[in-house]
């Protein structure tokens, strides 16, 4: 094997020294804070140093981590933001599916009719009428657009669903059916429910019919007489119609939506594969602000063997929720998860290239470049001659708006041949990526443009003191060469988003902010 990948050492071995007040000096800790608290906690150390020429700080990405945490209390790990239109279509579709026109077709009106009657002094002149009807039954029904409106509250949504029906009935004396039709509103509330400590839930309630929305007119001029019949009949369905409502539809209406929320928590438990890790996000509560729900998500990696790795909580009690401007959903990925995610795709490890066969016109001109320091040490390079990449930390995600950088530790070692167990000399590189995100196939896909060394530190070294500066062109020429197309490749696998498809949308688009990745519908 020419590349070979191994897993990356927790602690970089070298002979050179450095004091205990160096150490001290050159090590990051920010103090940890109960995670309950809503903080995370961050330390940066240094590996290991015997002997060292050239301090090797590691200011520039402890910095970066320190302001990544900071920057990832203020909001939920993930957010799925849903508009009151997509609430009021999946209601709609979850309706359909419950057959609620059959439901109305099957009304009971006569039978409803009777037992509202049944009470009163003119139960028995009431029931003499009902006695006549040969039959009543809606004859077509159908519900119209639902409607999800927010409350002047800002936490409760009114659901309005709106029914046309032709109910007829006929009576021995006629032989006409009598057509009347029928207007009715039925409405609910979507509200919040907390039941438990740290346990809340969406929840529709108080569903009824809306008392100015009835309205019952004939279809067809009746005679005198069958007019008179009529308006009878319309006195007595009038009362019965509400009650009707609440007993018939109003159970296929909160059904519709318990098949709703089951759908809404189901596209988050989905598990999304990051090559050797998992991504799972977790339920956490919905909130409803105004015209929008949002659903607040944990996160979660977790390895093969089903440890969890890495937990992402809702921090602190007050959140920063996002707002949806002219979109009907958004999913907003906090950094910190954007940053496990990309790290778990990269998985850091040491990559192994014989320099001369693989590239050769690299391998002349890092020999070239050595000449300038030391001419016996690059006559030591022979064909076998070894480079070795290890990434020494998790990369970090720098965000603005529309832009985004990745910053990663690396460490490059120079073998003079493959029998060499020591490197001539190793540095420690802190290297920067702009980085992209695009939808492929289905998945969301980063890619790496470019990879430049932006810092480069002497770590070790046995051809003596040198200015790594020297190798700023050849060292980037090997990281574009061997480290880019590497990290790319393990990128190019993407995490699936299959809950935006589930949800409906065929195309989607992505954006970043300060704070996250956003993923909204694709404009028309």
């Amino acid at each position: 094997m020419l590349i070979s990948f191994q897993p990356a050492l927790p602690v970089l071995d070298t002979h050179l020294d450095l004091s205990a007040s160096m150490v001290q000096a050159l090590r990051f800790q920010e103090k940890e804070i109960s995670a309950e608290k809503g903080t995370r906690s961050a330390t940066c150390h240094l590996p290991t140093l015997k002997k060292m020429a050239y301090p090797w700080t590691f200011t520039f990405l402890c910095g970066l981590l320190a302001a990544n945490l900071v920057g990832a209390t203020l909001s939920p790990p993930v957010v799925l933001s849903l508009s009151t239109e997509v609430i009021k279509q999946m209601l709609a579709q979850k309706l359909k599916n419950h057959d609620v026109t059959n439901t109305l077709q099957q009304l009971p009106l006569l039978t409803a009719m009777e037992e509202k009657s049944s009470r009163g002094i003119f139960g028995n002149l009431v029931k003499s009428i009902l006695k006549h009807i040969l039959w009543m039954k809606v004859t077509s029904a159908s519900i119209g657009q639902l409607q999800v409106q927010p409350l002047a509250n800002g936490r409760q949504l009114m659901v309005k669903a709106p029914l046309d029906i032709v109910a007829g009935f006929n009576v021995p004396l006629f032989k006409t059916v009598v057509e009347l039709h029928v207007e009715v509103e039925a409405q609910a509330i979507i509200h919040v429910e907390t039941r438990e400590k740290d346990h809340a839930r969406l929840v529709l309630s108080e569903c009824s019919n809306t008392g100015g929305s009835l309205r019952i007119s004939l279809l067809h001029k009746l005679s005198f007489l069958l007019k008179c019949l009529a308006d009878k009949v319309i006195s007595l369905l009038t009362p019965a119609l509400p009650k009707l409502v609440e007993s018939e539809l109003c159970p296929v209406l909160k059904a519709g939506f318990e098949d709703m929320r089951g759908e809404l928590l189901n596209l988050t438990k989905v598990p999304m594969s990051l090559n050797s890790e998992h991504l799972k996000l977790d339920f956490i509560s919905p909130v409803i602000d105004h015209s929008v729900v949002h659903l607040i998500l944990g996160a979660r990696l977790f390895n093969s063997e089903g440890k969890v790795t890495k937990l992402f909580n809702v921090a602190g009690d007050s959140l920063n929720l996002p707002t949806l401007n002219q979109t009907t959903f958004r999913l907003t990925v906090r950094k910190d998860v954007a940053v496990a995610i990309i790290a778990a795709l990269l998985h850091s490890g040491k990559l192994t290239v014989l320099l001369d066969y693989v590239l050769p016109e690299v391998a002349r001109q890092l020999r070239s470049r050595i000449r300038v320091i030391d001419e016996t040490a690059a006559a030591q390079l022979g064909p076998t001659q070894i480079v070795k990449i290890m990434s020494q930390t998790t990369p970090m995600l720098i965000l603005d708006q529309g832009n985004a950088k990745v910053a990663q530790l690396i460490v490059l070692e120079i073998f003079a041949t493959d029998k060499d167990s020591r490197p001539l000399f190793t540095l420690g590189i802190e290297a920067s990526s702009d980085i992209q995100f695009y939808v492929e196939d289905g998945l969301l896909v980063f890619s790496f443009n470019e990879i430049r060394a932006d810092r480069i530190h002497l770590m070790n070294s046995d051809i003596g003191v040198f200015n790594p500066k020297l190798l700023n062109n050849i060292t980037t020429e090997i990281l574009t060469s061997i480290l880019l197309p590497n990290e790319n490749g393990k990128l190019r696998s993407g995490i699936p988003v299959s809950m935006v498809k589930n949800l409906g949308f065929k195309s989607i688009s992505l954006s970043l902010t300060k704070e996250a990745l956003v993923v909204t519908q694709a404009s028309s």
